[in-house]
């Protein structure tokens, strides 16, 4: 397995963009954080296929590799992801699953592929407390989510203030996110999530389910120290309430998708101050749980001249 160690970059095409308006970290953060392995993985792999003529050709398709989550030693979940961001995948994990409050209760994040393992340490090293008592739920999408009982008994704890959202602000993120999915315009196959502003991106991460790309996005909100309450949220995934769940602990009240919701997603939203904005392209969508959306940009209706 080749690696690669992929920077945080402006550039679209390179992955993740920690653009202008990522919060800075203290001078002495550094002390703060947990020491982390460099273990990304490349996304994109060449092979041999045959097409429909029966003609050989070379094919891109991406990456999938089991990493086991192990703190203090003690095995806590197994993921199924690209690898590309590893260290900060498992960081979002861990914070979206309500395990430690803060990054400083972590001593060090380690990835070795060669054993396809995470190993966690703490600053304590006693592991996470009554782990065996936790109940998980599997949920749905692409790699398998877990939701740890946990994370579901602190839940109602993250409800989120209404914010406002303007029309134009939900177009402007439409047009931002098209400059970036690059492994899903080389090999498809992936889901792309990104954290935005209403003019900017500020990091965007593909991985072969959303709640990965998810959690590898909260990682590095949490290593900046980068509150939720102003962003706003894209995913090309299905707005389930694995994805409310996790966007309440991460503090952002706007959840932008090309794809659907649940009703259970719908109903949690409703209850936890999401508002969600479906079946987003180009100039159409679907708002749910909305009345703090301001229509300042309506499209011609059909038949009308713009």
């Amino acid at each position: 397995m080749k690696q690669s160690g992929h920077a945080l970059s402006t550039n679209p095409d390179a992955g993740v963009d920690a653009g202008s308006n990522a919060v800075q970290r203290p001078a002495d953060a550094a002390q703060r954080l947990p020491t982390m392995s460099n273990a990304e993985l490349d996304s994109i792999h060449q092979v041999r296929a045959h097409n429909q003529y029966g003609d050989e050709q070379t094919i891109n398709i991406v990456g999938e590799l089991p990493l086991t989550i192990k703190v203090d030693g003690r095995e806590l979940v197994t993921l199924m992801t690209l690898g590309t961001h590893p260290e900060k995948l498992v960081l979002g994990y861990l914070r979206n699953q309500t395990l430690f409050e803060r990054p400083s209760e972590i001593k060090s994040i380690m990835v070795d592929w060669e054993r396809e393992l995470a190993e966690v340490t703490t600053v304590q090293g006693n592991g996470v407390p009554n782990l065996d008592s936790f109940k998980r739920t599997v949920t749905t999408g692409c790699g398998q989510g877990t939701v740890l009982s946990c994370a579901l008994d602190k839940l109602y704890e993250h409800r989120l203030p209404p914010r406002e959202i303007k029309q134009s602000d939900i177009y402007r993120v439409l047009t931002q996110v098209a400059q970036y999915n690059k492994a899903y315009r080389t090999a498809g196959s992936v889901h792309g999530c990104g954290l935005c502003v209403s003019h900017e991106v500020l990091m965007f991460i593909e991985d072969v389910g959303r709640h990965n790309a998810m959690d590898t996005i909260a990682g590095e909100m949490w290593m900046q120290g980068m509150s939720g309450n102003d962003k706003i949220f894209y995913t090309t995934g299905r707005l389930t309430s694995e994805i409310i769940m996790k966007a309440a602990f991460m503090g952002i009240p706007v959840l932008i998708s090309r794809n659907g919701a649940t009703h259970m997603g719908f109903e949690l939203a409703e209850e936890l101050g999401v508002t969600l904005i479906a079946r987003a392209k180009s100039r159409h969508f679907v708002a749910l749980n909305a009345k703090n959306l301001v229509f300042d940009q309506p499209p011609p209706r059909r038949g009308e001249v713009g």
